[in-house]
């Protein structure tokens, strides 16, 4: 029954939203220009140097390419859990346990906000780009690859954003906490990451990990070896990663929601 409402719930929320064309419009031009703002910087970047941790700059326009379409695909749909506090804080999130549907996807489907497809436009643009300036050996392995690396890392953000905001279960203002985690893993992933410190690389790269969203996939594909030193084959692991990131946010979702005592307000 619950896979026949979400997308009625879904296509509630982008009909009411399409109703106001202009607002839609402007919304999606802002999205882009912030997308765009962060590929300036890369631009910027590489105007003065060339190369970037034995990257050349459209080596890392692809990095950054899948890291912003996979966040933006997350952001669609998994942004909403940012909103977890005030669902807490208000007692609404004690509605959403009195609905038979689950809480997750009832959150995750409260207030998707269509103008985010600008920041996916604007990231797959650039992919194209990037996919046709690169030296790749295309094969039929690489075209699958290609296409399930943004869908992996939609995967691995979302999950990283379920389990970042799990902690507003406990800390009830843990938006900051929760944001650091995401949207710096956005930023962190838009980069090779041999070019961070070792601690920052084991955090964010292994144990988030964002490493899988971008970087070993476009190794991958450029046919380079890992300047860490990791094998080849890490590169095309990034969907059973996807897969194990979204049990282990399954898991952890599970248990806050088991633990949950409400805030008595």
């Amino acid at each position: 029954m619950a896979e026949f409402i979400y997308p009625k719930l879904i296509g509630a929320k982008l009909r009411s939203q399409l109703a106001y064309r202009a607002s839609f419009a402007v919304d999606f031009v802002s999205q882009v220009l912030a997308q765009c703002y962060e590929l300036i910087v890369i631009l910027v970047l590489f105007s003065q140097v060339n190369a970037l941790g034995g990257f050349t700059r459209d080596e890392v326009l692809l990095m950054y390419a899948f890291a912003g379409a996979a966040f933006g695909v997350a952001d669609l749909f998994a942004g909403q859990l940012d909103n977890l506090p005030t669902y807490i804080r208000t007692g609404s999130f004690d509605v959403l346990l009195m609905r038979p549907l689950g809480t997750l996807p009832q959150i995750m489907c409260s207030d998707i906000r269509l103008r985010r497809i600008g920041r996916i436009t604007s990231a797959l643009g650039v992919m194209i780009y990037a996919l046709t300036h690169v030296p790749i050996d295309w094969t039929p392995a690489k075209v699958l690859l290609t296409i399930a690396t943004p869908l992996a890392g939609t995967v691995i953000y979302s999950s990283v954003w379920v389990v970042a905001c799990s902690i507003c279960f406990w800390i009830v203002e843990g938006r900051e906490f929760a944001n650091a985690v995401t949207y710096g893993s956005n930023s962190f992933t838009s980069y090779p990451i041999n070019v961070y410190s070792r601690p920052l690389r084991w955090v964010m790269a292994f144990v988030v990990p964002g490493a899988f969203v971008a970087y070993y996939p476009s190794l991958a594909l450029l046919g380079k070896q890992d300047p860490l030193g990791l094998p080849g084959w890490v590169g095309w692991t990034s969907p059973l990663v996807a897969a194990l990131a979204a049990v282990v946010a399954g898991l952890v979702w599970r248990f806050a929601v088991r633990h949950y005592r409400g805030t008595g307000s």
